[in-house]
């Protein structure tokens, strides 16, 4: 499947939000203001209690909403009810999403999961049942490599990518032993989860793993989260695609 589209164009990470002027990340205002701009969207997708598929970066609702605790535990339509802070959207579906985008930009969806906790296969069965109905670019990526090696098994005709960094926030990556850790920085498990492009963190790079990913196997690298126009153009001489948030890439500089 032809994805060139995913480099072609600057990605929105999480929509193209501002919430200094009340558009929050992840919300159908975030991702129809990157339509607007011909960007590329990233969001982030979790499980509702009732396995709908949530347009939502935290596993709790405490930051971007008016109410608290863990979005697992709500239904698709409880967290529809709840008001992002300051604004008068709401937690979208992820069919609401593919509704609103209709193919008019590609979309980049990032799976999330609680690794190195074993994961079953439920969010990315679910997703593939929303994909399934979706003829617009679509790209999938997760941190966790059986995510990615769950996602080429049960969405074959869909490109899925890895995300990684270089694993030293001893905080995120608490619970990985040091060759775990060395593993994920240097994407050790590339045989088993074949990844189709990689996104790989802007402070991070040059790096061992993406390099040889890039020039070796010809697989697009993009970069997360670029904030200027300066980190830019640092980053694009080791990636071929920004994901970016507070600044226009169009605007230049």
């Amino acid at each position: 499947m032809d994805f060139s589209w995913l480099t072609a164009r600057p990605i929105a990470h999480r929509g193209y939000h501002d919430a200094r002027n009340g558009v929050i990340e992840n919300t159908l205002s975030a991702a129809a203001r990157a339509v607007e701009k011909g960007f590329n969207i990233e969001v982030d997708l979790l499980l509702s209690a009732d396995e709908d598929v949530v347009v939502f970066h935290d596993d709790t609702l405490e930051r971007l909403t008016s109410a608290e605790g863990r979005v697992d535990r709500r239904t698709m339509a409880e967290l529809r009810a709840i008001p992002m802070k300051g604004t008068s959207d709401r937690i979208p579906s992820l069919d609401d999403l593919l509704a609103l985008v209709d193919g008019r930009v590609g979309l980049c969806l990032e799976l999330k999961s609680e690794f190195p906790r074993r994961q079953d296969d439920r969010l990315v069965r679910r997703v593939a049942e929303c994909l399934a109905r979706y003829r617009g670019p679509v790209v999938t990526k997760s941190f966790d490599p059986d995510v990615v090696e769950a996602a080429n098994r049960i969405m074959p005709g869909i490109p899925h990518g890895i995300v990684a960094d270089r694993a030293d926030d001893l905080e995120y990556y608490a619970r990985f032993t040091r060759m775990e850790r060395f593993a994920l920085r240097h994407l050790l498990h590339a045989p088993r989860t074949r990844p189709r492009f990689v996104s790989y963190c802007v402070r991070d790079l040059p790096a061992p793993g993406p390099w040889i990913a890039r020039r070796v196997f010809g697989l697009p690298v993009i970069s997360w989260t670029v904030k200027n126009e300066e980190m830019r153009r640092r980053v694009l001489a080791h990636a071929d695609q920004i994901v970016f948030e507070g600044f226009d890439p169009d605007a230049g500089g």
